[in-house]
């Protein structure tokens, strides 16, 4: 099976030349079940050439800490261990892309580029800014998506009942096994140095963090994915909005570093059809359409992360109640030590902080009392962003910025009852969330701890 050229597009009109190709991994960290490195491979088999893998490591990081580079990196060691017995280096680089990726091309000798797809604004810069330095061809395959994202929709969708029927007709046709990849027939030649992951930690002088209990890399999400489809695929539709219960799949962190293919856990859960099917649609529904929702939001919107973003009704309300009194205003700072008046919001702020993951359910929460506890829509917006981005495992995606605008902006969702401050967005409360689920043992097992801050 080849890959199909619909997930793939031109980001240059360079020419291919006659070097090596090389994969920019970034956003889809595996070894297998990647469409992006197929893709390379087939062209470099072509071609009869060496195939290489890179990965550009900022000096710089963004709303990071050790914890989601050391889950990171550990899953990176073993795409590097892999791809050596598969006969393709892998090499780190280090330094703005514009310049260490285009040296390295131009060392190498390189004929043709890859690299894999991602809709947020700084991974879009950064490529527009290779494309245009490179002396050849850059090309990009989506393999996040099941169905590549400008392919599933030509335009930004309004909700996800716009979106869900163009996913279903689309469906059947992306949704299939994928190829293995091959131990490359061409050599390189070039000896290269095994990567220094703890080096590379200490060089980003992070914020120190302590790991949470997920175990990092492809076999161990691959070992997930097989542990949620056998004990927790059949009651998913029951226990998924229920943060007390272990009922969600827990794959996120794995899918967001691309340590797994979401098309692969797509095809396994489909296939399982011992499980209920109803559990697995309502599964699906948030794997692919409310995911790849997601992806669509920020690839067609340029303010996805700006009040300007959002719906034009929802632009008004928040407009009309913005000069709204808040009986509490909180600080960054108070907000990020779980500080506030609400023991519920500050349970799960300290899940976020303690597990690198906060429930569903709860980060809808979570987000919406920002808002009526911050001067405005955009310092909410940025405050959730920020606290979600540095703590989450799973943060910076596509995902998080769409929960965080669904619920302080609106956006994917409609108009509801006027209210104060909230306007038209939809509003949750303590009394609510009392009504959803056991809120007294949530609190009891994530009750602020007086160290955790420290």
């Amino acid at each position: 099976m080849s890959v199909d050229e619909r997930r793939v597009r031109s980001l240059n009109d360079r020419a291919v030349q006659d070097g090596p190709v090389v994969y920019w991994m970034s956003r889809d960290q595996r070894a297998h079940d990647n469409w992006a490195l197929l893709y390379a491979q087939e062209k470099a088999i072509e071609r009869n050439v060496p195939l290489y893998v890179i990965f550009n490591l900022l000096l710089i990081p963004i709303r990071a800490n050790t914890r989601q580079y050391r889950f990171m990196f550990a899953g990176l060691a073993e795409v590097e261990s892999t791809l050596t017995a598969h006969n393709i280096p892998f090499q780190v680089l280090h330094g703005e892309p514009e310049k260490v990726i285009t040296d390295f091309v131009k060392a190498q000798g390189v004929g043709e580029m890859v690299v894999d797809f991602n809709p947020l604004r700084y991974a879009r810069d950064r490529r527009e800014a290779v494309a245009g330095a490179l002396p050849c061809l850059l090309t990009e395959v989506d393999t996040h998506n099941i169905i590549p994202c400008w392919l599933a929709s030509g335009k930004e969708e309004f909700a996800a009942y716009t979106f869900r029927p163009k996913v279903h007709r689309a469906l059947s046709q992306w949704l299939t096994d994928i190829p293995k990849l091959k131990k490359h027939p061409f050599d390189s030649g070039v000896k290269i140095s095994p990567s220094d992951w703890d080096g590379y930690l200490k060089k980003l002088s992070l914020e120190e963090i302590a790991d949470t209990a997920f175990v990092p890399g492809e076999k161990a999400a691959h070992k997930h994915l097989q542990s949620f489809i056998s004990s927790r695929l059949d009651t998913y539709h029951e226990d998924r909005n229920d943060p007390t219960k272990n009922g969600v799949s827990g794959l996120s962190p794995y899918l967001h570093f691309g340590q797994i293919s979401a098309q692969r856990v797509a095809y396994e859960v489909n296939s399982a059809s011992e499980n209920s099917k109803e559990a697995r649609e309502a599964f699906l529904e948030e794997l692919i359409v409310r995911r790849e929702l997601a992806d669509n939001y920020c690839f067609y919107n340029k303010n996805y992360d700006r009040v300007e973003g959002a719906h034009a009704w929802a632009q008004k309300t928040i407009a009309e109640h913005v000069n709204d009194t808040r009986e509490h205003l909180y600080t960054k700072d108070q907000l990020e030590n779980a500080q506030t008046h609400d023991d519920l919001w500050n349970a799960m702020q300290v899940q976020m902080v303690e597990e690198g993951k906060m429930h569903g359910w709860c980060r809808m929460y979570w987000a919406k009392k920002i808002l009526e506890w911050t001067p405005d829509a955009q310092t909410a917006v940025d405050i959730a962003l920020y606290l979600n981005d540095k703590y989450e495992l799973d943060g910076m995606d596509p995902n998080g910025v769409t929960g965080v605008m669904w619920s302080i902006c609106g956006v994917h969702d409609r108009a509801w009852n006027e209210r104060h401050i909230f306007g038209k967005v939809r509003y949750m409360n303590y009394a609510g969330a009392k009504r959803k689920f056991d809120i007294k043992a949530y609190i009891e097992r994530y009750g602020r701890k007086e160290t955790l801050f420290n």
